[in-house]
């Protein structure tokens, strides 16, 4: 079927190859279109494409819980929540015995990477088969996942990728120290028990070491929350001095953290939490590593509706390469270059804040 590209959605596919007004070959027959494959179509001044018929599940509304296959949620969920549970008897583990069994780990871990294909809106699959309870032990699932794709991106071979990915699961496991008030605590921190939270960066060190013997994991466990302008903790490192593995980690973290609804927090915006992480590579996170992660999040955006500043709303169709947040968007009337419109700006996009889904 022949389609205007602004009619396209995410998962069509097309049925002949597609060239630009210069002849070039833009993309092949059989591409799946995403967002990357869409913004370039627009690039490349290209009106009209021809696409394979659309299923009957085919939607621009879809949501994330109707993008997969209920048979695809349902196989995944038992694995989601195996991992969650066995990470929960790890933490048991080390608060009783002072280190964990390193099959185990294996066990809780490994099924992951092997059950989730690389997806490339991984973040909202994590979060939709998530739930309010478990924080700890689901935020370690979704860091060690996160650690994985991102240590993907950056180009770390798969033996690699999947070591980071551990390292990121296993991050916390220091927290297993810490008295659970103050971890769940609704209300501010005193001095006091801020500084005993800080200190399951050094418990963690100690467990994977007595563990697994291998610095490097628990390197990433202590120094996790180091920041490169020499802001973080424990030992307040600067730049080179953090392993590359805890550099990769801490970008997962702190992800993980602020799209989650805890006791003291609601949940946020996931376009809004991608700025503050962009912030946040000016000075405290390695910036490759932020950019990076930044770059592979942002075409899930495409196609989003938001609400501008202005309250007016739109539709994102194409992102900027270069300044991130100011994307192309279509208004009812027109088409809107925030690059270009600096006295707008994307204030929330609508139904990006994704509710854990209950169970």
């Amino acid at each position: 079927m022949r389609i205007h590209v602004m009619d396209l959605i995410e998962g069509d596919r097309l049925d002949s190859d597609t060239f630009n007004g210069y002849g070039l070959n833009v993309l092949s027959k059989g591409k799946v279109l995403y967002g990357n494959e869409i913004s370039k179509l627009l690039q490349h001044q290209i009106d009209y494409v021809s696409i394979e018929e659309r299923t009957p599940h085919t939607s621009a509304d879809l949501t994330v819980e109707q993008s997969y296959s209920p048979q695809w949620l349902n196989n995944m969920k038992p694995v989601y929540n195996a991992a969650i549970r066995n990470c929960e008897l790890l933490f048991e583990k080390a608060h009783a015995e002072g280190s964990i069994n390193i099959a185990d780990a294996e066990s809780a871990f490994q099924p992951l990477i092997e059950n989730f294909n690389a997806e490339r809106d991984i973040v909202s699959i994590l979060l939709h088969l998530g739930t309010k309870d478990d924080y700890t032990y689901q935020h370690s699932v979704q860091v060690g996942m996160l650690s994985y794709y991102l240590a993907q991106w950056l180009g770390y071979d798969e033996q690699e990728c999947a070591r980071i990915g551990k390292a990121g699961f296993l991050h916390d496991i220091g927290k297993c120290k810490i008295d659970s008030a103050i971890l769940n605590k609704p209300g501010k921190l005193t001095n006091e028990e801020f500084e005993e939270i800080k200190q399951h960066t050094v418990y963690g060190h100690d467990i994977i070491l007595r563990s697994y013997n291998d610095e490097e994991l628990a390197l990433t466990a202590l120094q996790h929350h180091e920041r490169v302008d020499g802001s973080g903790y424990p030992n307040q490192l600067r730049g080179d001095a953090i392993h590359p593995y805890a550099k990769i980690v801490a970008v997962a973290d702190i992800y993980s953290a602020m799209i989650t609804e805890r006791v003291y927090q609601t949940e946020r915006d996931l376009f809004d939490v991608l700025k503050e992480l962009n912030r946040m590579s000016f000075g405290q996170l390695d910036p490759l590593t932020t950019h990076v992660f930044i770059r592979q999040m942002l075409p899930n955006f495409i196609g989003k509706k938001v609400l501008l500043k202005s309250g007016r709303t739109g539709e994102i169709v194409m992102t900027h390469p270069s300044d991130y947040f100011r994307p192309l968007i279509q208004l009812e009337d027109r088409f809107m270059d925030l690059s270009i419109e600096i006295d707008d700006e994307i204030k929330q996009v609508i139904g990006s804040s994704l509710q854990a889904n209950p169970q």
